[in-house]
């Protein structure tokens, strides 16, 4: 197998995670890496060894010698910079969200159908284990048919302001930031049926809340506690043209008691929670049961389904394997985000 040359685009606080899982991957070579502030990129290849930091995108998108890229930077700028990168011939791994718009997706997806090149999604959670077993054991019917999912992701002060709090460099809060994980991972595992329905809410209510003390939570770079204009929390029920349904919840910040996340499917046959950790339920000889799988990872180990992820990456771009999170799936879940803010501002039910 040969080596996958890769540059990255964008130093913020994600771009660790490529950077590393590349260089734990003996098929892939951290050839270059670009950021709007060169001091930044000359950081990050100082620091991962990088041999090349390249002065404009011009630059790294004409370079022969990149094969694939890794985009890590603001939201508004993914689908630009895709369809740059596939016209120029670059296999291209895209943080999620895909883009900010559904026009912008299908623009992508018309991009990547016109090239023969990878073309992945940021699902990271697609490739946590917890994930993978779990979807095991879907797929060999133990829960039968699943109708029902619900999935909370609750942060009490989380708001990491800066970007993630400017909707014209992020396009939304909680919902697009980390909604679309666990909306994703949700619709992924019931075997990504077509939405039919939404119905959603978004709220405004308590802003970034930087004064309260005695509690950390992460900051962007750019922090800025007086900039914020996205939503605090979200919620919404999406139904399916097969008849089953998911309730979601999300928030950068909310009077709870503590921070939730919880991600649970109920089929015919069995249930499943994933988060907090994995446990199966199930109904044999009239009994229900729990059950506990023995695994490494009970839990959404972050580390461990990133290397996993850029792994998957590499291995579609150099033997032209489909990828696990294709440029379709960044569609489609792009469309249920829209779907989610536009039936909260015209406060109505969305029909597909």
């Amino acid at each position: 197998m040969e080596q996958l040359r890769v540059c990255v685009i964008g130093t913020g606080s994600i771009s660790d995670m490529h950077f590393q899982s590349y260089v734990n991957n003996e098929n892939a070579v951290l050839y270059g890496v670009y950021d709007y502030s060169k001091s930044r990129a000359e950081e990050k290849a100082k620091k991962y060894g990088v041999e090349k930091v390249f002065d404009s995108l011009e630059e790294v998108f004409a370079d022969p010698d990149v094969d694939a890229v890794s985009i890590c930077t603001w939201n508004n700028t993914h689908a630009e910079l895709s369809i740059a990168a596939l016209k120029n011939g670059k296999h291209v791994l895209v943080e999620k969200p895909l883009c900010m718009t559904v026009e912008e997706a299908l623009r992508v997806e018309v991009a990547v159908n016109q090239s023969n090149k990878t073309f992945q999604v940021g699902f990271v959670r697609r490739f946590a284990t917890n994930t993978k077993v779990l979807k095991s054991f879907i797929d060999q019917g133990k829960l039968g048919e699943i109708y029902y999912a619900k999935a909370s992701c609750l942060r009490r002060l989380g708001n990491p302001g800066g970007w993630f709090a400017d909707h014209e460099r992020s396009g939304g809060g909680p919902l697009i930031d980390l909604g679309i994980h666990i909306i994703d991972i949700c619709w992924y595992l019931m075997g990504r049926p077509k939405v039919k329905s939404i119905s959603g809410n978004t709220y405004r209510q308590l802003g970034n809340r930087g004064n309260v003390e005695n509690l950390r939570f992460y900051k962007a770079a750019d922090y800025d506690q007086a900039k914020n204009t996205v939503e605090d929390l979200a919620n919404a029920l999406i139904t399916f043209e097969n008849g089953a349904s998911l309730l979601v919840d999300v928030s950068f910040t909310l009077h709870a008691k503590k921070d939730e996340i919880q991600v649970k499917l109920y089929g015919t046959k069995g249930g499943a929670e994933l988060e907090p950790e994995l446990v199966l339920i199930s109904e044999e000889y009239d009994t229900i049961l729990n059950i506990h799988p023995q695994i490494d990872h009970l839990t959404f180990d972050f580390s461990n389904a990133f290397q996993n992820e850029i792994d998957s990456f590499i291995e579609s771009c150099l033997l032209g394997t489909e990828p696990v999170a294709p440029v379709e799936d960044g569609v489609e879940i792009m469309k249920i985000l829209a779907g989610i803010y536009e039936a909260s501002e015209k406060k109505c039910e969305v029909r597909f």
